[in-house]
């Protein structure tokens, strides 16, 4: 019988892409960012170590809070089985 390991990915938090100027200021969107922000595992209920016992990034200089950022990590708590 062989076994095999599942490796999940951590999902990455989403930031707003700079505005820069010699493009006119256009809004780019949205990017990949470093880790989830400090308010926003603070609304699901994580702190930073379980936060990272988990395999999550956690960015501490952001300080925004995205709720496509909350909800993702509701739903990433859901999915191993902890209460968000």
């Amino acid at each position: 019988m062989e076994y095999r390991a599942t490796v999940i990915e951590p999902p990455r938090a989403l930031v707003r892409k700079p505005r820069l100027v010699k493009y006119g200021k256009v809004n780019l969107g949205l990017r990949a960012g470093r880790g989830f922000s400090l308010g926003e595992l603070e609304a699901v209920g994580l702190d930073v170590s379980t936060a990272r016992k988990l395999g999550l990034y956690v960015d501490v200089r952001r300080r925004s809070v995205r709720e496509e950022n909350v909800e993702l990590l509701k739903n990433l708590l859901r999915g191993v089985g902890l209460e968000a």
